[in-house]
């Protein structure tokens, strides 16, 4: 389905993905430090039990859904799909309205 966007369209739209992207860099960059900040407090108050990996590994699915939704590698939920979806329930409600006239 193609759209003609005009000029101030294209810019927010533009202005959006950017805004995303920068999200991301964010999220990536607290994760970094955060996980950096854990691993120093683990291995300096009880190296012998590793509890770092626990929070790494349930924030990492995050930032990596995160990532693959900012950069639309959404294997499954996707941009594709949302626009199929959204054309599909515009087409029901067109075809119910039709019915009541």
């Amino acid at each position: 389905m193609e759209r003609n966007y005009n000029e101030e369209e294209r810019y927010r739209l533009a202005k959006k993905r950017v805004e995303e992207i920068k999200g991301f860099y964010g999220n990536l960059t607290a994760y970094i430090a955060v996980n950096l900040a854990l691993v120093a407090m683990n291995l300096l108050t009880s190296p012998e039990h590793l509890w770092f990996f626990y929070p790494m590994l349930g924030w990492g699915v995050g930032v990596a859904i995160h990532g693959m939704k900012v950069f639309n590698y959404m294997p499954f939920l996707g941009k594709d799909w949302e626009e199929r979806k959204m054309q599909e329930f515009i087409e029901k409600e067109e075809a119910r309205k039709k019915n009541w006239k």
